[in-house]
């Protein structure tokens, strides 16, 4: 996806509320499984070191494709959300991953799903995740992408339409544009540039902000 004169772009949450436990009376001997009754136990959670290995693994794999490669992987999983639910099965996870030829080992896949999975339901949160993908910016580097969204976004929706861009791109092929996306490009672009000062005067004078 090519966005004006920049460089060539392509369940709510459960509760963390837990029932307090009086353990002043609790009878000697006496252990708390952690499970009500007639319940199997739920898979820990994977360690944070480990799941943090697995992503910059995937971020890796993802930047050697270029600026656009972060990009291409979220807009291919959210074109696989069909439902709109903004979340992915374990499955679908795997056979996208497998599909664009990123390399992850099941018990990575599923170590990610799980850190993902915001309400048990066994579910990737996707947005949550791909947001955790990006190379992390500095809050300079965020600004000026915003700015630069906001340029376009001339109806202020959040979302870059045909309309907006009547003049200055073509959207056939892609007809909107969220600033999620907008995003996904430019994390990819800012992961090459070693300073804020040069991410921000590419980004100044491409899009004359």
């Amino acid at each position: 996806m090519q966005l004006g004169p920049a460089p060539s772009p392509e369940a709510p949450p459960a509760s963390n509320s837990l029932p307090r436990h009086d353990t002043a009376n609790r009878r000697p001997g006496r252990q708390d499984s952690g499970t009500d009754a007639g319940q199997l136990p739920r898979e820990p959670r994977p360690s944070m070191d480990a799941v943090d290995a697995t992503m910059e693994k995937l971020r890796a794999q993802c930047l050697s494709r270029g600026a656009s490669g972060i990009q291409g992987l979220a807009r291919f999983f959210r074109q696989l959300d069909r439902d709109g639910s903004r979340s992915l099965d374990a499955d679908e996870f795997g056979r996208g991953l497998a599909k664009l030829g990123l390399v992850l080992d099941q018990t990575e896949a599923e170590g990610v799903c799980r850190r993902w999975d915001r309400d048990g339901s066994g579910t990737l949160d996707l947005e949550e995740f791909l947001r955790a993908l990006r190379p992390p910016m500095s809050q300079a580097r965020e600004a000026v992408i915003a700015a630069a969204f906001a340029k376009l976004d001339r109806s202020g929706d959040g979302v870059v339409t045909v309309d907006d861009l009547r003049g200055v791109y073509s959207g056939r092929a892609h007809p909107k544009v969220t600033l999620a996306e907008f995003q996904d490009y430019y994390s990819g672009v800012s992961a090459s540039m070693n300073t804020d000062e040069e991410f921000v005067a590419m980004m100044t004078s491409a899009w004359q902000l």
